[in-house]
């Protein structure tokens, strides 16, 4: 019998093989499909030489890969002066990652992200990135993105601090260790049953509940707005990350019952003629509430301390307390009654905001009636919140970088040699991207900020 040809032989082999697998057919290749990738946030601001900018979450995929064989980078940028695509730093390999931008100058850049997967496909998107200005104490400064206009804030516990903005009705609760936006925001508009802004300017908490007072005076343009002429509380739960708020109860005449009072008084202050119709509050003899704190060993006599008038109206005038006895009462639609009024030598300040500890220490903020923006001096004042003992200034703060000195999150022990005090800015006027365009009008929730800034104290 003749041996069989060796091709025969690899044949029947072969087909050996293919019933012992079970394989069948022929062989087909992988295929992929085009990539995609997704941004948690297409805006994005930064600050040049600033630590721990905010960050966005890439999300990307492609059928047929693990998310982890793709690759994410910035391919692409519109102004390499403000930020290069080296500068654009993706971390994570799984299907989320995180970018984040370092800024080299003021200004804005568009920045393409590509992901490339398998085969050689990929996709892009654009974040739209903008920069603000170096800041003195950088490493002290974080940002709190999601409104410019900060205007009162609230300690809840584990660094976070419930945040008032002054050109709307939401609170906002903020890391205040860290830049970037609110863990959780509450709209009060409903609740206060406002049409416009109340202008919340000052704070303060006793227990769990945080009081809250509008600016009481005319908008800029001298017009009376009722939302403005409101106080109201909301009760605080849990704390830190989980701080919850509900809210209160709210009162509408404190503005009508201090020019009354002071009218009974002989017209000391000037409040009627700071409310008159076109008169513009924040003037040397104007009518604009800015501080809010309660008096020593008290939970019904607040403090309510004024931006405008000083006292007398005119350069090196003192700063003016009011002391409002029946608050509690006050922030539920009662009459308003009045303790001696306090004048402050703040050095010809105004107040700008006011904070107390449970030991009874006071610091103030003291700021120009007129400035918007850091163009006049601004200091801070310890004081021990008695009527007749004159405030001690403690630290001259810097007014060279955009916005306002306006809030004070809580008093450390000023007994300890280099306590730390964090401030925050109201950066509502100030043009942080060079364009001429004011924080307050930017169209985009996530380029609009405010500052907070850590102090040494003594």
């Amino acid at each position: 019998m003749r041996p069989l040809p060796l091709r025969v032989i690899w044949s029947a082999a072969a087909a050996a093989l293919v019933s012992a697998t079970g394989l069948s057919g022929s062989a087909h290749a992988v295929t992929y499909g085009t990539p995609t990738i997704k941004l948690s946030a297409s805006y994005l601001s930064g600050a040049v030489g600033s630590t721990g900018d905010p960050v966005v979450t890439v999300t990307v995929a492609q059928s047929g890969a693990d998310a982890s064989a793709l690759t994410v980078a910035a391919s692409r940028t519109s102004r390499a002066g403000v930020a290069g695509t080296g500068d654009v730093r993706v971390t994570g390999t799984g299907g989320t990652r995180t970018v984040a931008v370092t800024a080299h100058a003021q200004g804005y850049a568009d920045l393409t992200l590509k992901v490339t997967g398998l085969g050689g496909k990929t996709a892009t998107t654009t974040l739209h990135y903008a920069a603000s200005p170096a800041v003195q104490r950088s490493a002290d400064a974080r940002y709190l993105t999601g409104a410019s206009d900060a205007s009162a804030g609230v300690d809840v516990g584990g660094g976070y601090v419930v945040v008032a903005n002054d050109e709307d009705n939401t609170l906002r609760l903020y890391d205040g260790a860290a830049s970037g936006a609110p863990v959780r925001t509450w709209d009060l508009d409903d609740a206060l049953g406002a049409d416009k802004e109340v202008d919340i300017e000052g704070a303060a908490r006793v227990g769990n509940t945080v009081y809250w007072t509008g600016s009481l005076g005319n908008n800029k343009d001298g017009e009376y707005k009722a939302d403005r002429n409101t106080v109201f509380t909301t009760t605080v739960s849990g704390s830190g990350a989980a701080t919850q708020l509900a809210f209160g109860s709210a009162g509408h005449r404190l503005r009508d019952d201090l020019v009354a009072w002071d009218k009974a008084n002989g017209n000391r202050y000037g409040f009627a003629a700071g409310t008159a119709a076109g008169q513009v509050p924040k003037q040397i003899d104007g009518f604009n509430v800015e501080g809010l704190e309660f008096a020593p060993g008290s939970t019904t006599t607040a403090y309510v301390g004024f931006r405008a008038p000083l006292v007398p109206p005119r350069t090196g005038g003192k700063a003016l307390i009011v002391p409002v006895t029946d608050m509690d009462q006050v922030v539920r639609g009662a009459k308003a009654t009045f303790g001696t009024p306090i004048e402050l030598d703040l050095g010809g300040l105004a107040i700008r905001d006011l904070r107390r500890d449970d030991q009874g220490q006071y610091l103030i903020v003291a700021g120009s009636w007129a400035a918007d923006d850091n163009s006049d001096p601004y200091a801070l004042y310890s004081w021990d919140g008695v009527a007749g003992h004159q405030p001690v200034r403690v630290l001259d703060l810097p007014t060279a970088d955009a916005g306002g000195w306006e809030s004070v999150v809580s008093v450390p022990d000023l007994s300890v040699a280099g306590a730390r005090v964090q401030l925050i800015t109201d950066d509502g006027a100030a043009d942080l991207y060079g364009d001429g365009v004011e924080a307050k009008d930017l169209t985009h929730p996530e380029w609009q900020k405010s500052r907070t800034t850590w102090f040494t104290l003594g």
